[in-house]
């Protein structure tokens, strides 16, 4: 099995804040239950970015459900990763989709979604939600437990 510290580079380190989606590394560490079918979830519940066109905050709810195979994604490299949109500019689908495909395309899970629930923008919230495929049958797949929006009433 592969090492921590040659897939994690972050890990244990001082790290700046990555200047922009594109630039965030993110790191992968051996799965050490490879042989089991098990999901993992991450809940981000204080996700930012830009609107595109305005330059306005957007604000949403992220749950990420991945069933791993080889890979886990380190979380210190999430976290940085996803901190990095915070200037970015992006329509909520952009955001929510390219960090479920750089996901996919890192740690070649056995299944991953990706649930984005963002605060209205114009009066409109709007939910975006991609996954890989079909769920595993094998695995218990619970809600991603964010309500919709109802507003202030």
């Amino acid at each position: 099995m592969d090492s921590i510290e040659t897939h994690a580079k972050q890990l244990g380190r001082q790290t700046p804040l990555p200047a922009s989606p594109e630039e965030a590394q993110l790191d992968r560490v051996p799965n050490p239950h490879a042989d089991t079918d098990y999901l993992a979830r991450f809940t981000v519940p204080e996700f930012t970015s830009l609107c595109p066109v305005t330059g306005q905050p957007d604000f949403a709810t992220l749950v990420i459900d991945y069933v791993p195979d080889r890979w886990l994604v380190e979380s210190k490299s999430l976290k940085l990763y996803l901190a990095a949109f915070r200037n970015h500019g992006a329509f909520h689908e952009d955001c929510t989709v390219g960090i479920g495909r750089r996901l996919a395309d890192l740690l070649e899970p056995r299944w991953l979604r990706i649930g984005g629930y963002w605060y209205p923008r114009g009066g409109i919230p709007i939910d975006v939600f991609w996954q890989t495929g079909e769920p595993l049958k094998s695995v218990w797949l619970p809600d991603q437990g964010v309500a919709p929006y109802r507003g202030r009433g």
